[in-house]
C-alpha cells in the first residue's frame, strides 16, 4: 500500500521506562505490518532513577520524545503536552490514536478530541484503583477515567480480571473492552553456571530472583521480609534483585544483613541471564496488571511464587506453573520454601510453565490481536484509507 492507503496510528505512552507498557509498545512498533500501518510513537522522558527501555532493549524503535509529557502531574507541562500532541496529530492526521499508561491516556485522548482524530484506543496495562493513592485521590482518578472512557472506541485490558475490576468501577462499558494479553519473547538463555558467575552468585545453592520496578505498590518491604523468612526455612538460599525505583532503598538498606546472599544488579539488558540463574521468581506486589516479568519467567521455564493480585492468575496457573498466595510475607515464604525443597515438582512446573507461556504470550499473537482491533475500527468507520483515496480523485 502507498502511504495514503495505510492506516495511520499515533501511539502515545507516558514514558518508556523498563516495564510491561514500554515492552508492549515496542513489540507493536516492530511487529505491525508497515505495508498496512503507518505508525508513530510519542513518549515523555523517564524519571530520575528509572532505566530507559529504548536504551536497554529497544534501540531499534524510533520514538519522538516530548519533554512536557511525563509521569508527574504538572498542570503547565500537561497543558503544553496536550497542545503539542494536538499539533502533531494535525500534522500526521492519524486515523487512530492509541494511548498507553494513565497519564498519556488522559492527555493523549484530550489532544485527540481537540485534533478531531476519528478513533481513540486506550490500553490499561493495569489500573490505579488501589495501592497507589489515598481514597480521595483514587476517587478523582476513577472519575477522570470514567470520563475519558466515554471518548474511546476501544478499551484494551491486559487481562480479564483487570477488565472486570475496571468495569465494576464504572470505567467504560463491557462492549468497549477487548482483552489482549501481553506478548513478548526472550533471548537465548545462557548456561546456568555462566549466568550465575556473571551475576556473582556462583555455586549450586538455590537462587530466588525478583525482576521489576522497586516502587511502593510492588512492596519491596515485603520482598525483604519474604527473603528473611525464606533464609530461615531454606538455609543457603540466595537472592538476585534485578531492577530499581523510588523504593529501592527498602532493599539496599537490608542488603547488609544478607551479605553475599543478596545481590542487587540494577536493570540489565540481558535479563535472560537473571532467569537462567534462578530456581524461582518471586513477586510481592499489592496490585498488578499482567506482569511481563512473570511471562518472561515462564518463557525461561522458571516457576513463580506470587501474590494473587490483578491478572497474575492469568499468567501463573496456581499449582501447575507456580504457586499463588495472599499479600502476606510468611505465606509467600512458605510457598517458596515448598518449591525450593521439592526439586521434582519444580522441574515439572518448569516444563509446564514454558509450554503454557509460549502458547499464550508470544509477540505474534499480540500483534495480530491489535491489528484486528485497528482493522475492525476502520471497517466500522467505512474504511478511512479507501475513503481518502476516493476523495483525492
Amino acid at each position: 500500500m502507498s502511504g495514503a492507503e495505510r492506516i495511520r496510528v499515533m501511539r502515545v505512552i507516558t514514558r518508556m521506562n523498563v516495564g510491561g507498557p514500554a515492552l508492549q509498545a515496542s513489540v507493536l512498533m516492530r511487529g505491525l505490518d508497515p505495508g498496512r500501518f503507518d505508525q508513530r510513537l510519542y513518549t515523555g522522558l523517564v524519571e530520575p532513577g528509572e532505566a530507559d527501555h529504548l536504551d536497554l532493549r529497544g534501540t531499534d524503535v524510533e520514538a519522538r520524545r516530548m519533554t512536557a509529557l511525563g509521569r508527574s502531574v504538572r498542570p503547565a507541562d500537561d497543558l503544553r503536552a496536550v497542545a503539542s500532541l494536538a499539533a502533531e496529530m494535525r500534522r500526521f492526521r492519524p486515523h487512530i490514536v492509541h494511548t498507553h499508561m494513565a497519564k498519556a491516556g488522559f492527555l493523549g485522548r484530550a489532544a485527540a478530541v481537540l485534533a478531531r482524530v476519528p478513533a481513540r484506543v486506550h490500553t490499561f496495562h493495569g489500573h490505579l484503583l488501589y495501592g497507589y493513592f489515598s481514597p480521595g485521590r483514587t476517587r478523582l482518578v476513577v472519575a477522570a477515567e470514567r470520563l475519558a472512557a466515554r471518548r474511546c472506541d476501544r478499551l484494551v485490558a491486559v487481562g480479564a480480571q483487570v477488565r472486570d475490576e475496571l468495569v465494576a468501577a464504572g470505567i467504560g462499558r463491557p462492549h468497549q473492552y477487548a482483552v489482549v494479553p501481553p506478548g513478548t519473547a526472550l533471548g537465548p538463555l545462557p548456561d546456568r553456571a555462566a549466568a550465575r558467575l556473571a551475576l556473582g552468585v556462583p555455586g549450586e545453592e538455590p537462587v530466588v530472583a525478583y525482576v521489576g520496578r522497586l516502587t511502593r505498590v510492588k512492596r519491596p518491604d515485603r520482598l525483604v521480609r519474604v527473603a528473611r523468612e525464606l533464609r530461615r526455612l531454606v538455609p543457603g538460599v540466595r537472592f538476585v534483585v534485578c531492577g530499581s525505583g523510588d523504593a529501592a532503598g527498602e532493599v539496599t538498606a537490608a542488603a547488609g544483613e544478607f551479605g553475599t546472599a543478596l545481590r542487587t544488579v540494577g536493570w540489565r539488558a540481558d535479563v535472560e541471564t537473571v532467569y537462567a540463574a534462578a530456581d524461582l521468581v518471586l513477586l510481592t506486589s499489592d496490585n498488578e496488571g499482567m506482569p511481563v516479568s512473570l511471562i518472561e519467567a515462564g518463557l525461561a521455564g522458571v516457576p513463580v511464587v506470587a501474590t494473587n493480585v490483578g491478572s497474575v492468575g492469568e499468567v501463573v496457573v496456581d499449582g501447575v506453573t507456580g504457586l499463588l498466595g495472599p499479600c502476606d510475607a510468611g505465606e509467600l515464604a512458605a510457598r517458596a520454601a515448598r518449591l525450593l525443597l521439592d526439586e521434582p515438582t519444580r522441574r515439572e512446573m518448569s516444563l509446564r510453565a514454558r509450554a503454557w507461556t509460549e502458547q499464550r504470550f508470544g509477540p505474534g499473537r499480540l500483534v495480530s490481536d491489535v491489528a484486528a482491533i485497528y482493522t475492525s475500527i476502520t471497517e466500522e468507520r467505512g474504511g478511512w484509507p479507501a475513503r481518502e483515496k476516493e476523495e483525492a480523485r
